[in-house]
């Protein structure tokens, strides 16, 4: 049996289609359902058992489990904005060191999430303690767990293998709210409202201008499913495309793909500005000096462990995503 951690949730949900397309079901989702609707992301599942996330945390306190071939550690508080540090430490760090302890001494591999958030401001995002200043305590509650993981890497009893997730989006992310992806966001803006919002120039960064790496949910499943595959891969690896791209590059990818969906024309990126279908908004106080302006994932340690995939670009997976939703009936 495998077992995905935030089963139910964005990744989550997709790491276990993804075991399912490979004719995989023995998989145990661990999740908390008390936000019932995030069930949706699994009613086109296969699994085989569900737990609540506390009564796993027990279970695994207990040495209650057994017959676990893997565990893809995918759940946490992914809040950035939240400030509980007490909450966030305990749901992201100690839980995982818990886990950790566990797979270690039953010798079974742990694939977990971490974070680009632990590199704060960059500019430099490779894998390196040089290189890595958390800017909330949601970064740092990842950092944290990955100094465990570099403490032990030497002396591993299973495989351990931490991704740091940059910004990803695709299906089944409808439920994390204001955390959803600036391509969710857009799409549902632009049907609302008939104009996507963005933030305008800070930092020294145009309107729409900001950089971040944007990693369709696809790859990130197939980055997962490869350290699954090569048991001999231990480390901290970025997961991103290696390709910062502006948020002008996502609103006009999602405008374009909606309005094809219309028959409507393409538009340059100036014809939607002109014709107020991308606005620019003051960037907000609260996230000054708290807001990663640009991340690029360098991706020199996930191709030395052998991962050679190709990854999507805003063009390709942002459109595809949206066909998704529209052929699905979600937006």
């Amino acid at each position: 049996m495998i077992i995905v951690t935030g089963g139910a949730g964005f990744i989550g949900s997709n790491l276990v289609a993804g075991l399912n397309r490979r004719g995989y079901t023995d998989i145990m989702v661990v999740d908390d359902l008390t936000q019932g609707d995030k069930f949706v992301n699994l009613v086109d599942c296969r699994i085989a058992d569900y737990l609540h996330k506390d009564e796993f945390r027990q279970r695994v306190a207990r040495r209650q489990l057994s017959g676990i071939e893997a565990v893809l550690h995918q759940g946490a508080c992914s809040d950035t904005t939240e400030r509980n540090g007490q909450y966030m430490l305990d749901n992201n760090y100690t839980v995982t060191r818990e886990l950790f302890e566990y797979c270690q001494t039953q010798k079974i591999p742990l694939v977990y999430a971490s974070s680009a958030a632990v590199y704060g401001a960059g500019p430099v995002y490779a894998e390196n303690p040089v290189y890595e200043s958390p800017l909330n305590v949601y970064g740092y509650s990842k950092y944290l767990f990955d100094q465990v993981l570099r403490r032990h890497l030497d002396a591993l009893a299973a495989p351990v293998a931490g991704l740091r997730y940059f910004n990803v989006y695709g299906p089944n992310e409808q439920h994390k709210g204001r955390m959803a992806s600036v391509a969710f966001h857009n799409m549902n803006q632009f049907r609302k409202e008939g104009h996507v919002r963005l933030f305008g120039g800070w930092d020294g960064y145009a309107d729409g201008g900001q950089l971040r790496d944007f990693v369709f949910i696809d790859d990130v499943v197939d980055v997962n499913l490869y350290f699954l595959d090569h048991p001999d891969k231990s480390g901290i690896f970025n997961c991103g495309t290696g390709r910062a791209q502006p948020f002008n590059d996502v609103a006009h990818t999602v405008v374009n793909t909606l309005r094809a969906a219309e028959n409507q024309p393409v538009l340059s990126l100036q014809e939607m500005v002109e014709q107020q279908l991308i606005h620019y908004i003051d960037f907000p106080d609260d996230l000054k000096g708290r807001y990663q302006s640009h991340t690029q994932a360098d991706l020199t340690q996930l191709r030395a462990a052998g991962y050679t995939q190709p990854f999507r670009d805003v063009g390709d997976g942002v459109a595809s995503y949206v066909r998704a939703l529209l052929e699905q009936g979600r937006l």
